[in-house]
């Protein structure tokens, strides 16, 4: 059986019986985005994806790629033949000088992974993550290098990496968005929605924010003096009024409208469940940390707890059949006070990850979950001398050279991938760029990042526009 969009909405029923049919069909492949079903070109190995992004570029030289040489160099000037081609968003170049880290190095796991210190719970899972040293791209600010990581593209109007994944695969949950977002408590992103956006792709593609305070989605719940009767009568006549103007119109947007009603309905029931932590043990509490104390008095008060929590509802997220969750944390933009700011982001953030990674393991779920670290960018090894600053206690913004790990969905742990040279400053071996990235995170879910491809305004577009290659140490044997 073979329906069109067009044939649904006019012969369906209406209403609640709409609705159950809607639901039906979308089980049976039949409905909307699964009418062609997934788009999978081979075998893939991940199911589902938890991307941490670390708003504002973690200190790659500080975390995870030890340099002794520019610690014996600290202080002293660049080459001026590195620098001048070079951009950066605020250091003076005449009069930077490099900047050593006071982070000691040690090697972990099986696989003698350098971590430094302020991951000691890291440090416990290395041997299930490939550490990507050699990452680099061209935006130095931070909307078009968070824009070019997320979406594949500087520019503003792109489809995030889960809007394509959605559309190539599908969803796996009646009762949840394919595709989630959560940010830190009140901390917001220079790329707003464009973070999750479909962009052209149509809007059921697009990522649903969950909120971390009152409601989890605005306007899910009904209206005071609303009753379950009287939202049925209304969502009946909105459907009919819909199908009417689809069927004159055809415009698929109409139709993205439809089923997010549908889908709205549906979380009404499934939502509170999802978030309602109680049914967890008090062991995976303390795992994931959040009963950790937490007494910070700055603008990052209540992030130990509001992150761990997101960590946790990511894992139960992915078990009920949403395709990807982004968890964004901001904010790692440390021009100033480095030692100190990174000290409490991995505070908040090392133990709920290492966590979430335990725990996906533990339940057999890491084998089919694609989970991915980093930021937009690095940070230079050359400390940030900015005219205002008395003194030079941080780096600035480095795409040319910086790091990122993954683990589970087909991923191959246990290995350092890429060199950068001896000061960090550029990439001295198997360099990553981020299309490359995003091709190979296609690749482990069983898409040709070639021809996973959508026609807009004339032309075939696709997450790697028309660069990227495989990075093929980073897999374990696909398709």
């Amino acid at each position: 059986m073979n329906l069109q969009r067009r044939q649904f909405f006019t012969s369906a029923g209406s209403g609640l019986g709409m609705l159950a049919l809607a639901s039906l069909m979308q089980e049976e492949g039949l409905l909307a985005q699964d009418i062609e079903g997934p788009r999978t070109h081979f075998a893939p190995k991940a199911k589902r994806c938890i991307f941490l992004f670390m708003e504002g570029g973690p200190s790659q030289m500080d975390l995870f790629d030890p340099k002794p040489k520019l610690n014996e160099l600290d202080g002293q000037p660049m080459p001026e033949s590195l620098l001048n081609e070079i951009k950066f968003a605020f250091i003076q170049k005449e009069s930077a000088r490099l900047m050593g880290s006071p982070r000691k190095f040690q090697k972990y796991g099986e696989c003698g992974m350098d971590l430094s210190d302020l991951l000691p719970h890291l440090s416990s899972c290395v041997d299930d993550i490939a550490l990507v040293r050699s990452m680099h791209g061209e935006q130095f600010n931070h909307l078009p290098g968070q824009l070019m990581m997320l979406t594949g593209s500087a520019l503003q109007g792109w489809p995030s990496i889960g809007s394509w994944l959605t559309y190539g695969l599908g969803s796996e949950s009646k009762n949840l968005p394919s595709y989630v977002a959560m940010t830190t408590l009140g901390r917001g992103l220079p790329g707003g929605a464009n973070s999750w956006s479909s962009g052209f792709l149509p809007s059921q593609y697009s990522g649903t924010l969950f909120r971390n305070q009152g409601s989890p989605i605005l306007n899910l719940e009904n209206p005071q003096g609303m009753s379950r009767e009287f939202q049925q009568r209304s969502l009946q006549t909105i459907h009919e009024l819909n199908r009417v103007r689809y069927d004159k119109l055809g415009n698929p947007e109409i139709a993205s409208r439809i089923e997010a009603y549908e889908l709205a309905f549906r979380m009404q029931r499934t939502a509170p469940e999802l978030l309602d932590l109680s049914g967890e043990t008090e062991g995976t509490l303390e795992d994931y940390g959040l009963n950790r104390e937490d007494n910070a008095k700055d603008a990052t008060a209540g992030f130990m707890h509001s992150y761990a929590r997101n960590c946790l509802l990511a894992r139960r997220m992915i078990e009920r059949g949403v395709r990807f969750v982004t968890l964004f944390l901001s904010t790692w933009d440390h021009h100033s006070n480095l030692d100190r700011s990174l000290k409490r982001y991995t505070e908040i953030s090392d133990q709920p990850v290492a966590a979430l990674l335990k725990d996906l393991k533990q339940r057999g779920l890491l084998e089919d979950t694609l989970v991915v670290w980093g930021g937009e960018f690095g940070r230079t090894p050359l400390g940030e001398n900015r005219a205002n600053f008395q003194t030079v206690t941080g780096r600035d913004h480095h795409p040319y050279s910086f790091s990122m790990w993954l683990a589970g969905g087909g991923v191959q742990g246990g290995q350092v991938i890429g060199e950068t040279d001896e000061i960090g400053w550029g990439v001295a071996k198997d360099p990553v760029h981020i299309h490359d990235l995003h091709a190979t995170l296609l690749h482990l879910f069983g898409l040709d990042h070639k021809r996973l491809t959508y026609r807009f305004q004339g032309r075939d577009f696709r997450l790697t526009d028309v660069a990227g290659n495989l990075v093929p140490q980073l897999f374990q044997d696909v398709g």
